[in-house]
């Protein structure tokens, strides 16, 4: 298992890098397209998207990179605009595109403040911001909650469906009041030194979704969220797009109120190849995330040199703090569930409230896993309550499990290895702390220099049921 991913992982980074065929800045463009040149005024008030959209038809009957440009100094409000394929659109310095709130300018709510369909060759760039506004999306402040309720309407601030050779680079997105960039079928992607800053305290507020997605590179990005930071998906609605795979992750930096680096739970078809590695989660729910829910597979995975913090936050969240979280559990009683198989994680290290986590459910639906170097430091340090597994979203199994936690909980999986694991624990340990390891039902677990002791003296440190 170990040598195949490792070269799975190779091929990941060679596809997704250096064969890519993106450089990381694109050459200069032959035409430039200033947007007031087509009518805008970039006053922060005028409504500017009609002028904007002239600049960019454009700029994509010329093609071969012809650039959009929006001013630095100006703010740019704008309802829904169609990007073009073959063209740059360009925020200069500190240009800011302000999404209206107005839900008359939206025909398509699920189309997004910036979309485009089929954009062959697009370049999004700039050191501009994108400003969804979402504080002017949200009905009210729910204290017990901890977050705030959404009115009835809310746009996705970027949505590109079915775009190759695709690059979004430099830009900051902030205030997203839904999932900020959700990637729809895209082949050949480059998203690089993105920053993104939306309300921590905002419900579905994803960093970046690559949906269907195939040879995507996501890097040296910069993520602050209340939803998944960065989470690959298949979802219902996009069938013909195919997998998710060959997906690079690194050396990014994330902060958010649910998981840092996640697969699901929408896992409608397979998700495969992926490869995350050198990235800090400075905050989460959970560190390392795979929530199978539905029929697809979601095999030759790699997280590899990751830190991270993972705590408990008000309930309404998913994950209760959960240091790592691989679990395949049905959806509903009708749900034909896939699997998980062939995961890697490797030289990672964190301090969380909850257990690392390995749950199939049912026999045969998780197996081969293996954690090597893994050392993680358990601790409560949070008001919330404790001694919980998350299992949600499922009508299956108990959303919210009354359980220990154990340093490693191992149920109903196949070949886990463990090898060179270290669990420790922190100053403050509740009563349902537990061993460093518990399994249960999960035949062919090997342990191999595995360093724990229980959390109390009164409990074995191992046990296997």
């Amino acid at each position: 298992m170990t040598d195949m991913l490792n070269r799975r992982a190779l091929i990941v980074a060679a596809t997704t890098g250096s064969l890519l065929g993106l450089p990381a800045r694109a050459a200069e463009p032959a035409r430039i397209f200033d947007v007031h040149d087509h009518g805008a005024k970039g006053d922060g008030v005028t409504p500017d998207a009609a002028a904007i959209q002239r600049a960019i038809d454009a700029a994509a009957a010329v093609g071969k990179g012809a650039r959009v440009l929006l001013r630095a100094g100006r703010k740019y409000l704008t309802g829904p605009l169609t990007l073009r394929g073959g063209i740059d659109f360009h925020l200069q310095g500190d240009a800011v595109l302000l999404a209206s709130v107005r839900v008359e300018d939206y025909p398509d709510p699920l189309a997004g403040v910036l979309h485009a369909n089929g954009a062959d060759g697009l370049t999004i760039s700039g050191t501009g911001a994108i400003d969804g506004r979402s504080p002017e999306f949200m009905e009210r402040y729910d204290a017990e909650g901890e977050w705030w309720v959404p009115k009835s309407f809310r746009p996705r601030l970027v949505v590109l469906e079915n775009c190759a050779n695709l690059r979004i680079r430099d830009l900051t997105l902030r205030q997203a009041p839904s999932w900020t960039v959700h990637l729809v079928g895209c082949r050949r992607v480059l998203v690089d030194h993105v920053t993104i800053l939306n309300q921590m305290d905002v419900p579905n507020c994803d960093g970046i979704d690559p949906d269907h997605c195939q040879e995507v590179e996501i890097r040296n990005c910069r993520i602050v969220c209340g939803d998944d930071a960065i989470v690959i998906k298949t979802t219902a609605r996009f069938p013909q797009y195919g997998p998710s795979r060959n997906i690079w992750v690194h050396d990014c930096v994330l902060e958010t109120q649910d998981s840092g680096l996640k697969i699901g739970t929408e896992t409608t078809q397979d998700i495969h190849d992926i490869l995350f590695e050198r990235c800090e989660i400075k905050q989460g729910c959970r560190g390392l995330t795979i929530q199978l829910r539905d029929q697809g597979n979601v095999f030759n995975i790699l997280f590899r040199d990751i830190r991270f913090t993972a705590r408990y936050f008000s309930a309404p969240w998913w994950g209760r703090g959960e240091a790592i979280s691989f679990t395949a559990i049905p959806r509903t009683p009708e749900t034909k569930l896939g699997r998980i198989f062939n995961v890697k994680v490797e030289d990672v290290r964190g301090r969380a409230e909850n257990s690392i986590r390995i749950d199939g459910h049912a026999r045969g639906h998780v197996s081969d896993i293996m954690l090597e170097k893994v050392d993680v430091t358990f601790e409560r340090w949070t008001k919330y309550p404790g001694g919980v597994f998350d299992n949600r979203p499922t009508k299956v199994a108990t959303e919210i499990e009354k359980h220990a936690t154990p340093g490693i909980s191992i149920r109903r999986a196949e070949r886990v290895v463990l090898r060179d694991c270290t669990v420790r624990w922190g100053a403050k340990r509740p009563d349902y702390f537990t061993h460093a390891l518990h399994a249960e039902d999960s035949p062919g677990l090997v342990q191999v220099r595995f360093e724990g002791e229980a959390a109390h003296a009164e409990v074995e440190a191992v046990r296997i049921d």
